[in-house]
């Protein structure tokens, strides 16, 4: 009896801690920031200064989407704060 109880316990805690840790990882969501939000043009002078050219910006689930190419050619996809510039996800394109 004694071993289900702490096994029943156990798995209550894992599944409590899950969700918390899942949530945790899917928060790259700009939503809700305070502040002025940058113009796209501040955003797109931002992410030159990176090194990228920049050829698409979009506002995207609150967050700036850039898709841009650096100096050798590879292609990015950036995501951006809209009221910090802080770079949220870079991901190469292939």
């Amino acid at each position: 009896m004694r071993k289900i109880i702490t096994i029943t316990a156990a798995a209550l805690i894992l599944g409590l801690a899950m969700p918390a840790y899942a949530s945790k990882d899917d928060d790259k969501s700009c939503g809700g920031q305070t502040g002025k939000q940058m113009t796209v043009s501040e955003i797109t002078s931002k992410v030159k200064g990176m090194g990228y050219d920049v050829r698409d910006v979009e506002l995207e689930d609150g967050c700036y989407e850039i898709k841009a190419v650096d100096q050798k050619g590879a292609r990015f996809e950036l995501e951006l704060n809209p009221v910090t510039g802080e770079v949220i996800e870079l991901e190469k394109e292939s």
